[in-house]
């Protein structure tokens, strides 16, 4: 029987299109199995891995890489396209790919220890590298989407659950900073959007990859939050020098970053508005 992570199998059970590719997930593993020629192992089971099935397997003459199947999820449609134009700088490898299972054989990171085990401020010098690394402008055509079709996404999200809301102010005023930003951007790229230091792992290849990307093509001042929110402990209790800090690595306009940074704390749905520490963040950045 294949062994499927408890928050793998939580997250499918959201809506009936990821049940039907959980119930799909064994002979897709079967399949690909046979087709590369892998001996896979029993998949990662930790808090990053939430949204695939993925786990360490050997090809037939003896390389470690990893297989990943992702599962149906809007911010990743894109994710196989995304490591075909970044192609390993700085980012983990695509050996080879079934678009159409959302299957991935990827290049193995050894020792693969992920950054989150380095101090804060140390974290802050290897995403912004990569992330600057990352920042490249797709030729069209491309198949990515407009960074605006994510946040659309979130809003959509957000206002379906208003009798959640913490503080009705400040959510509404994220969403008004939300819709208002990706109009304004000073500069298009493709972004990762989820760059942390749980999805950059050591590698023997470069010092750091960047693994998990879900990209869109859009501000750059918005690839800064997902670190920045991370470090939450660090944000609230100095929010002015900890998002100055990264602005000044990334070489952005601090006002920028401080406002996404505003708009995800403020009116972001789903588990945050019971967050204390997230609702304190969005009071700390707020205009």
């Amino acid at each position: 029987m294949l062994k499927i992570p408890a928050r793998v199998v939580a997250n499918c059970r959201k809506t009936p299109e990821r049940a039907a590719w959980l119930d799909r997930l064994p002979e897709t593993v079967r399949s690909v199995e046979r087709r590369w020629a892998l001996a896979v192992s029993a998949p990662f089971d930790n808090e990053e891995v939430s949204c695939a099935w993925v786990a360490p397997a050997t090809l037939a003459e003896g390389t470690s890489v990893v297989l990943k199947i992702g599962m149906p999820h809007m911010e990743s449609e894109h994710e196989i396209e995304g490591l075909r134009f970044w192609d390993g700088d700085p980012t983990v490898r695509l050996l080879d790919a079934d678009d159409g299972l959302g299957a991935m054989l990827l290049e193995r990171c050894e020792p693969g220890t992920p950054l989150r085990s380095m101090p804060e401020p140390e974290q802050d010098l290897v995403i912004s590298g990569l992330l600057r690394r990352l920042w490249r402008s797709p030729a069209a055509p491309h198949p990515f989407r407009p960074l605006s079709m994510l946040v659309k996404h979130w809003i959509n999200e957000t206002l379906a659950d208003k009798k959640q809301w913490a503080d009705a102010g400040l959510v509404g005023e994220g969403l008004r900073v939300f819709e208002e930003l990706p109009r304004t951007a000073p500069a298009e790229v493709l972004l990762a959007t989820d760059l942390h230091a749980g999805n950059v792992l050591q590698s023997e290849r470069e010092s750091w990859l960047a693994i998990d990307p879900k990209p869109f093509v859009g501000d750059p001042a918005y690839d800064a939050t997902q670190h920045l929110l991370n470090c939450d402990a660090r944000l609230r209790s100095e929010p002015d020098g900890t998002i100055r800090r990264m602005a000044d690595l990334l070489e952005l306009d601090y006002e920028r970053v401080r406002l996404w940074t505003f708009a995800r704390a403020a009116a972001e749905a789903g588990s945050h508005w019971g967050d204390e520490g997230r609702i304190a963040v969005a009071r700390a950045t707020a205009p």
